[in-house]
């Protein structure tokens, strides 16, 4: 088993929400920085979210105003809420444990990741 599962994905029509859940098994969340990426088909991965262990939080412009990421420690649980999605969010998307959460956040900071859950933004 994967020692972070993403769920909450699917099939959504534009302007839809999703919650995606990224759960922690083997480790405490809590001690780590926990981002947010995804990969559209023929696209780079590309870090887009991101929370602090001391809740503090980034996001890409992309998706500012749009998606909000919280943790629930007692759980082991960090959470994605996306909302008004759009076509360009169809991705999969990965949570991973990070070494930095800013605005330099990417791929570089990721070290333990998740194996990915799907979003289609169709109507």
């Amino acid at each position: 088993q994967f020692p972070l599962v993403e769920s909450g994905g699917g099939l959504v029509q534009p302007g839809g929400s999703l919650r995606l859940s990224c759960a922690a098994f083997g480790f405490t969340l809590d001690k780590y920085a926990i981002g947010w990426f995804r990969q559209a088909p023929g696209e780079e991965r590309e870090g887009f979210s991101c929370i602090r262990t001391d809740g503090g939080t980034y996001y890409a412009d992309s998706v500012k105003g749009r998606f909000t990421i919280s943790r629930d420690n007692p759980n082991n649980t960090v959470y994605l809420q996306m909302d008004s999605l759009k076509p360009e969010d169809t991705a999969d998307y990965y949570c991973a444990a990070a070494t930095f959460c800013g605005s330099r956040f990417g791929l570089n900071y990721a070290e333990v990741w998740g194996q990915g859950t799907l979003v289609t933004v169709s109507s």
